[in-house]
């Protein structure tokens, strides 16, 4: 299916590109104007860009129906301090209802039923009920157009983060994605909660580069069963490992013994095997099992 973005309107130019954009975290973000009046509101365009100096990015677009600018990005021209309220599972409904456009006077700390904590070096004040808190100082803001639906960012500089000790891992050294449930946007109605049972780790890159896909022996790197995942996975090792004479592994012994007859059963049976090593992140026994096909 093409798109051409040009070619329809802003409803579902923005559907389209928000149900492909995700998930995206949410700035949930305190402000207020010259006056004191206080505004609370959650933007799904968002994210770290630079950790020295510490800077995120956030946009509070102008409204797509009227054109104009968002309570938000007026308050930070008057008073560019911010407070960035990182949301969790527990309070997802009480976010999205102080997406609400109220009037600017109300306070949608009292409508969405959140409380005020003084912040420590900015004058907005911080959500008590958010398990991190970035008090941040505005140092930018750019317009990226003037009709509805445009972006209008703005660039903040994190001065301290408040952590509350219930979502630090155990010698308090981190947080652990395992006890803060994050929530992020989708498209629509869509939102997304990161709990212990969909978390997985990748490992990263080894310092030194990977071999790559490409330098896999062919009959690995063409099989079809082994994923790309299980591919990636195989190609990040500094060189073509070796067979390991001292590798042994009762499950190969019998696909070897069974199959002798049949290389072509044999191999599939032992992709099989290695993918299934694969998937449980035992690369170093996976390409054990597939180097015995190599040298036979």
């Amino acid at each position: 299916m093409f798109i051409n973005l040009s070619e329809i309107n802003l409803i579902e130019r923005q559907a389209w590109l928000q149900h492909a954009i995700a998930p995206r975290p949410i700035c949930f973000v305190s402000t207020t104007d010259k006056e004191g009046n206080i505004n609370l509101s959650p933007f799904s365009f968002f994210n770290l860009f630079s950790s020295n100096p510490p800077i995120v990015i956030f946009s509070p677009a102008r409204s797509g129906r009227t054109g104009l600018l968002k309570d938000t990005f007026l308050n930070v021209q008057e008073v560019p301090e911010i407070v960035i309220n990182i949301c969790d599972f527990d309070m997802v409904q009480q976010v999205s209802l102080s997406s609400c456009e109220y009037p600017k006077q109300v306070d949608e700390f009292i409508k969405a039923g959140f409380t005020k904590v003084q912040s420590t070096m900015v004058k907005p004040p911080m959500v008590k009920e958010s398990k991190i808190n970035l008090e941040c100082k505005v140092i930018e803001t750019k317009s990226l157009g003037e009709g509805g639906g445009a972006g209008q960012l703005v660039f903040a500089e994190v001065l301290c983060m408040h952590i509350n000790e219930s979502i630090l891992n155990e010698d308090k050294s981190m947080i652990d994605h395992q006890k803060m449930h994050h929530i992020a946007r989708l498209g629509g109605d869509y939102y997304a909660s990161i709990t212990p049972e969909n978390l997985f780790t990748v490992p990263k890159p080894i310092r030194e580069l990977g071999i790559g896909v490409d330098a896999l022996p062919e009959g690995i790197r063409n099989s079809t069963i082994l994923t790309g995942n299980n591919l990636g996975m195989l190609a990040n090792v500094q060189s073509l490992p070796q067979v390991d004479a001292t590798f042994t592994d009762e499950t190969l012994k019998n696909i070897v013994q069974y199959f002798s007859a049949s290389p072509n059963e044999m191999e599939k049976e032992l992709h099989n095997y290695a993918k299934e090593l694969l998937d449980n992140k035992k690369v170093k026994e996976a390409w054990q099992v597939l180097l015995t096909l190599e040298n036979n």
